[in-house]
């Protein structure tokens, strides 16, 4: 028992330092740690085939409940996990469609028209966007979009676009917290624990938004001397683009808006519907590829294959650690800290996960924390719910105190660099810390009054 435990800890340990490291694109990372776990740990010192079946999960696609449920509660989902995997790439199709179509950047020009150009009240709406847009489509793509936006209009309206893509960073990330399909952590969290799109906006969703209040008056203060509008703003606004001239393709536009809509319309009823996130997910894909047409092998090739198999082997990899035993021991070590006192074991997992978020990327944070609250729950009589606020809010949010924190720090950030504004350490954590720890604050405040 001893040996496999050793094992299974050493090469996910050694799997979380590469991904620190970034030397190694990390899909390469997690499937070879994935491989080194299915061979040592499961076939060469376990000896179990049914540990490798039971990772690798494959039965599951197979059966009805996967698709659709009857009412029963869906079985605890324990290796790989396929509804994460396959609602992420029907997501990512669609949203592959929808900027094709120029969907991002008439949104955002938009918008800029409807304030009249001006920066401050650019800045408050570029940040509520971020927050909104990421509550249902995936954060990485929302600042990829809206930082490229930010330093055109920057650009053509003469002022620091930096204060702006900072704030949309923090405020996608705290968006993503609001709902079951914003960030990854919380599409693991949502579909291991079997809850609903509409089960995270009514309790993290809350919370969300509670903390953009208090987010958006802090950015305020702390850029409030970048935030002047130029002289001559009136001059320079004639000169921007019409929203309509962003369109490349209006019936693409047309259709891939529909497409949006009824993903938003399935994705919150589905807990009444019985339809479960990898049905939506292969739903939006089929109809996203129809709607391409002669694009859609285009679009099959544009999928973020890397992202998918950074999935398939980080799940192995936690998947090891569960077989072995390791996460219950972690779960009863909380469970004795914290002497089965639900606050406590709140505050540490809601300030260890942001604090470990900060510094390592979330996904494999969260992914590894659902096995550990699970048993936590189940050997102390804690509500699991409440458990799974604190690891949410705690990784979705942490992860946005440093550059690397989480997937849409660092493409933010790269965007900047790659037009010229260099964001380092220093000029990142100076604000987007303090704005951390205000979101922590408010949410263990907010899960302390409403649950403990």
């Amino acid at each position: 028992m001893l040996a496999e435990q050793v094992l299974a800890l050493i090469i996910f340990i050694s799997m979380f330092v590469l991904i620190v490291l970034d030397k190694i694109e990390r899909h390469y990372v997690t499937l070879g740690c994935g491989a080194l776990t299915l061979i040592g740990v499961f076939g060469i010192i376990m000896r179990s085939p049914e540990a490798v079946i039971s990772t690798l999960n494959l039965r599951s696609i197979f059966t009805s409940g996967f698709w659709y449920q009857s009412g029963a509660a869906e079985e605890a989902v324990t290796g790989i996990n396929w509804s994460t995997i396959i609602f992420i790439a029907g997501m990512m199709i669609m949203v592959e469609v929808m900027a094709a179509a120029g969907f991002f950047r008439w949104l955002c020009m938009l918008l800029a028209k409807a304030v009249h150009y001006r920066t401050r009240a650019l800045f408050i709406t570029f940040m509520i966007m971020s927050f909104g847009l990421a509550m249902f489509i995936d954060s990485i793509t929302v600042i990829l979009f809206l930082a490229a936006v930010s330093i055109e209009l920057a650009k053509l309206l003469k002022f620091n676009p930096v204060p702006m893509i900072l704030s949309e960073i923090f405020c996608a990330n705290l968006g993503g917290s609001a709902t079951m399909c914003g960030d990854p952590p919380n599409i693991i969290i949502g579909t291991s624990l079997n809850f609903s799109f509409s089960t995270f906006i009514t309790h993290t969703g809350l919370i969300a938004v509670i903390s953009l209040v208090f987010i958006v008056v802090y950015f305020l203060i702390a850029y409030r001397k970048e935030l002047e509008s130029s002289p001559d703003i009136d001059k320079l606004a004639e000169s921007m683009p019409s929203p309509a001239e962003t369109i490349t393709n209006r019936r693409d536009f047309a259709l891939s808006c529909v497409i949006f809509m009824c993903a938003v319309v399935m994705l919150v009823t589905h807990a009444l519907t019985g339809l479960t996130v990898a049905f939506i997910g292969l739903v939006i894909a089929i109809f996203s590829l129809i709607v391409s047409g002669r694009k859609a092998l285009h679009m099959l090739k544009s999928i973020d294959y890397k992202t998918i198999l950074f999935f398939l082997g980080l799940f192995i990899v936690v998947g090891g650690l569960e077989q072995t035993g390791i996460l219950e021991i972690i779960a009863a070590f909380i469970g004795r800290v914290s002497k089965g006192n639900l606050k406590l074991m709140v505050a540490i997992i809601i300030i260890i996960s942001a604090c470990a978020s900060a510094l390592i990327d979330n996904i494999p944070f969260a992914a590894t924390m659902v096995p550990v609250i699970k048993s936590l729950a189940a050997t102390q009589g804690v509500d699991l719910s409440v458990l799974a606020w604190a690891l949410s809010m705690g990784t979705d949010v942490g992860g946005s105190a440093t550059p690397i924190g989480a997937s849409a720090n660092v493409v933010g950030t790269s965007v900047a660099a790659k037009n010229g504004y260099m964001i380092g350490w220093g000029k990142y954590c100076r604000t987007a810390v303090p704005a951390t720890i205000i979101v922590v604050l408010i949410s263990m405040v907010c899960i302390f009054v409403r649950y403990c």
